[in-house]
């Protein structure tokens, strides 16, 4: 099984919310906390060549690469997302390649690297579970995108671990003793791994299956929202591996931990394990309506969800986010037939949501969607007014969908599963116009210097204008699918595959 329902699985949260980040880093999945798929960047090369293979197989043979900065092996799976920040690009991918002999087997690794050269600065590496493809599946790696905020990362690891990273790594020592790190990196049962310099600094870590019995479904997933001081994550509680059972029903799906210490505040409690479809592994946004700032959260029973940011203390004492609204993203016509449930994951019925809500300018953008292996099915979009969680508009013109949708200047573009990239008014829902990719879409549209940036299944990168009239600039072919998103950040733009990372610049 191939899983990704975490690459919608993100500084700049804490500091703003802009939704474009003009020629600046790109430190969390969406750019910054209301996660519009938007970046300011210009220059970015259309005319790209990816290379090919060099006869050992692993890497690009640089004579055939055409604008790029560099290229880097990942592992073989990567369905993480890559995020730039403080001169150090990150990202998520399984240990199929090691670095370090001491870490061998089936692990997940998050891979810190040089912005300026791509070079190995230092990683994370995380055993699996041992409960297996239930929770941890194998191969996948790590799948959530981290978020940079000053000189910590945040991330959710394969094992269902918030954790926190020093961005410099172990190299100029260990910044957070308090956690075991040898410890940390041995399987269950093993003996401890000694960290060396090229291992990750872990400052503190919240391990969410220990503490708030959650069982993820499959695999961890969800890129942390850093914003006033605290840490919002998924949990990905989800079903058994019968898909009729849900272990953890009253488990959160949605939690709260102090940014400094890993503490944890509060948790959600609307009952969402109790509705589960699936499981859940979209990631929450944060935007702000009338001076009153929200948490937005796709949930795995379909239902759109905003979040009092602040927990306060519940009926039982313990720290609970208090619920503001929530909008059933399912159409009527997709949860019953003739007057009778649609079971799920049936084509014509509901889903739950995989995408990452959009906030902007006070309304949230999101789909619903379910795992890949599911297949294709009605979808729909919904447009939310952020005050109040009722529906502005929804289009079910668009399948089911794992994408993280763009806005920018009164256009939504976003793509479904089946492969179709939709251009949309942001205002009224009209479809606009339609692009066939001709291959299943798993990642999202990424819109930077004037174009829509999307990759699919087969490899291949299409480069439409972003205007209201389609306009296919480019469409260019890589060795390997495109499972992850195009990032844009500082005049690069960064494109992984499942065995490497690309970096292209346009000549000077």
């Amino acid at each position: 099984m191939r899983y990704c329902c975490l690459l919608f699985s993100a500084g700049w949260v804490a500091a703003g919310l802009s939704s474009t980040a003009f020629s600046a880093d790109w430190p969390t999945w969406g750019g910054d906390a209301t996660r519009n798929m938007v970046s300011g960047e210009s220059g970015l090369p259309l005319h790209l060549d990816p290379g090919k293979l060099a006869p050992d197989g692993i890497t690009i043979d640089p004579a055939t690469l055409q604008g790029a900065r560099w290229v880097v092996p990942l592992g073989t799976q990567t369905y993480g997302n890559p995020v730039v920040a403080g001169g150090r690009v990150y990202v998520g991918t399984n240990n199929d390649r090691p670095r370090d002999p001491r870490h061998k087997g089936d692990r997940g690794v998050l891979l810190c690297l040089e912005e300026e050269t791509g070079a190995f600065l230092w990683q994370l590496v995380v055993p699996k579970l041992i409960t297996g493809n239930a929770s941890d599946w194998e191969g996948l790696g790590i799948c959530s995108s981290p978020t940079v905020d000053g000189d910590r990362v945040y991330l959710v690891t394969n094992r269902a671990e918030v954790v926190c990273l020093d961005a410099k790594g172990l190299a100029d020592g260990n910044a957070g003793p308090v956690v075991d790190e040898a410890r940390l990196l041995a399987p269950p049962g093993a003996e401890p791994v000694e960290p060396g310099p090229r291992d990750a600094d872990v400052l503190w870590a919240f391990d969410m299956r220990a503490a708030l019995g959650v069982i993820p479904h499959n695999i961890a997933s969800s890129s942390p929202l850093v914003v006033g001081g605290r840490v919002y994550a998924t949990t990905s509680n989800g079903r058994d591996w019968t898909h009729a059972n849900t272990p953890a029903p009253f488990a959160p799906a949605l939690v709260c931990l102090d940014a400094a210490s890993g503490a944890l505040l509060g948790e959600e409690a609307s009952g969402i394990g109790e509705r589960l479809y699936h499981g859940s592994w979209s990631s929450p946004a944060y935007g702000e309506v009338g001076g009153r700032g929200l948490v937005f959260f796709g949930a795995g029973d379909g239902f759109c969800y905003a979040f009092e940011p602040v927990p306060v203390a519940g009926p039982d004492g313990r720290g609970r986010l208090n619920e503001a609204w929530r909008c059933d993203c399912n159409p009527p016509a997709h949860k019953a037939r003739d007057g009778k449930p649609i079971a799920y994951p049936d084509s014509e019925g509901p889903s739950e949501i995989v995408a990452t809500p959009v906030f902007h300018e006070g309304r949230v953008y999101v789909a619903v969607g379910q795992d890949p292996e599911q297949g294709d099915g009605v979808g729909a979009l919904s447009c939310i007014d952020a005050a109040t969680g009722k529906p502005v508009w929804t289009s079910t013109k668009i399948q089911r969908s794992l994408s993280t949708v763009a806005v920018a200047k009164g256009l939504l573009f976003t793509a479904d599963y089946a492969g179709f990239v939709h251009c949309l008014d942001a205002a009224t829902g009209e479809s606009l116009w339609t692009h066939d990719m001709k291959a299943h879409v798993w990642g999202s549209p990424l819109v930077a210097d004037g174009r829509v940036w999307i990759g699919d299944e087969d490899g291949d990168l299409a480069v439409l204008d972003a205007a209201k009239v389609k306009s296919l600039r480019a469409e260019i072919s890589f060795s390997g699918p495109i499972y992850s998103t195009p990032v844009a950040a500082r005049g690069v733009l960064y494109i992984a595959t499942p065995a490497h990372l690309f970096a292209f610049r346009a000549p000077k």
